[in-house]
C-alpha cells in the first residue's frame, strides 16, 4: 500500500479532490489551513481572516495501480498551481 502526502494552496483543494475521486482512490484525508515553513518562506498565521496564502494537507492511501493514475491526474494541477507531493510505503497494523 502507498501513502500519498499532497501540500498545496487551499485555493486549489476541489480540483485536487476532484483529481484524487478521478483516479478511482478509495479515500482520502484532508486538513485546512496548514502552516509551516518550505524552501519558499514561511506561511503567515496572519491569513486566517481570508485563508488566502493558507495551504491544505490531503493524504491518501492507495495501491500501486492507483497511484499510478492518482500522479497523471494530480501532477499537472501541483505543476500548473504549485505544491508538492510525496509517496511513502504504508503498512496498516
Amino acid at each position: 500500500m502507498k501513502r500519498v502526502d499532497l501540500i498545496f494552496s487551499e485555493r486549489e483543494l476541489d480540483k485536487i479532490c476532484t483529481a484524487i475521486d478521478k483516479a478511482g482512490a478509495p479515500g482520502y484525508s484532508v486538513m485546512r489551513h496548514v502552516t509551516g515553513r518550505g524552501p519558499n518562506g514561511e506561511v503567515s498565521e496572519g491569513m486566517d481572516f481570508s485563508g488566502l496564502g493558507a495551504n491544505a494537507h490531503v493524504i491518501v492511501f492507495c495501491g500501486a495501480d492507483v497511484l499510478a493514475k492518482l500522479r497523471s491526474s494530480v501532477r499537472p494541477i501541483l505543476k500548473y498551481y504549485g505544491g508538492v507531493a510525496f509517496v511513502a510505503e504504508a503498512e496498516s497494523f
